[in-house]
């Protein structure tokens, strides 16, 4: 096997082990928490619902591992094509519900009565249209992926507006065509990024200003607003890594349009892949340490199996 395989290999594996079981966690504490309760609070369906779809990213991780070592025959045309459209419908997805959260956090903080307040309950109350939108948009703009992709590269029909993406081939038939292909999937990303990250900043604000209140009136027995601290940080935590990871992944995508001809290394796409997915790999392991409700159900599950 050549080293540049094996090592593609490797970080695909990697993605692999920490994303698969850990986003199977998440959606297997939000199920018993389901069963026991017979309801979620939209937040925590919100949540569920990203761990759903951050699981369907790391399917390409374990097919991409699959297919490095040579351990499956995947990628044919019908593969490709599935393959590329499932992981980017859900790639975006996943950024959108991430929005999503954050939208839904910061109007949680609005006072009772309030306008925003009213949003809040408009939007708890239809979260499932809101799935259902969210699903079509994505899937739609997602189509390209079905009409350019295959498996094998033709030699006697030279790839020019194309993409390599190891195992397959993204073709375009021309160059306008890949421009606007890409230029609408990078707002597609950008527009929810600036959105979330405006979301955060609002509720770091208030987070901040009710640790100080809440200093304020503790000062005098020593306390602090240890919750509230905590809960910035993981917010914080989130978004830096949200923007990072996704900001170097359409870096990449934006460098890829650029290039006139497509590149005889996968290399760019391989990056890409793996930058968008190590969100998917590491966020269940944030939520997990930071979501009392996961945490709780995790532990009595393993103890109720180990006194089994």
């Amino acid at each position: 096997m050549p080293s540049e395989e094996l090592v593609r290999g490797v970080l695909y594996l990697s993605l692999t082990v920490v994303g698969v079981p850990g986003n199977a966690s998440v959606i297997l504490a939000f199920l018993l928490l389901l069963y026991q309760e017979n309801r979620l609070l939209p937040a925590d369906a919100i949540v569920l619902h990203l761990a759903c779809v951050n699981l369907l990213v790391m399917v390409r991780c374990l097919l991409e591992t699959l297919a490095s070592f040579s351990l499956a025959i995947i990628f044919g045309d019908l593969g490709c094509k599935s393959v590329i459209f499932v992981y980017r419908t859900s790639r975006s997805l996943s950024i959108w519900i991430t929005f999503l959260l954050s939208a839904y956090q910061c109007l949680s903080i609005t006072p009772p009565g309030s306008r925003w307040a009213s949003v809040r309950t408009l939007l708890a109350r239809y979260l499932g249209f809101v799935f259902l939108f969210l699903w079509v948009l994505n899937t739609c703009m997602t189509s390209a992926a079905i009409l350019f992709s295959f498996g094998t590269k033709n030699e006697s029909s030279p790839i020019i507006h194309g993409i390599n993406i190891q195992f397959c081939f993204v073709n375009f038939p021309s160059k306008l065509s890949k421009e606007a292909n890409g230029i609408a999937q990078v707002v597609r990303d950008v527009v929810p990024m600036a959105l979330m990250t405006l979301a955060s900043l609002i509720l770091l604000v208030f987070l901040y200003k009710h640790s100080h209140q809440v200093k304020g009136l503790r000062s005098s027995s020593g306390g602090g607003g240890g919750a509230e601290q905590r809960a910035a940080k993981v917010v914080v935590a989130l978004v830096s890594l949200y923007v990072v990871l996704y900001g170097v992944d359409n870096g990449l995508w934006v460098y890829t349009l650029t290039v006139s001809k497509t590149m005889p290394s996968s290399l760019i796409s391989d990056l890409r892949i793996f930058f968008s997915s190590l969100y998917a790999a590491l966020s269940p392991v944030v939520i997990i340490a930071s979501n009392r409700k996961v945490n709780g159900r995790l532990k009595c599950n393993s103890a109720g199996e180990a006194s089994s």
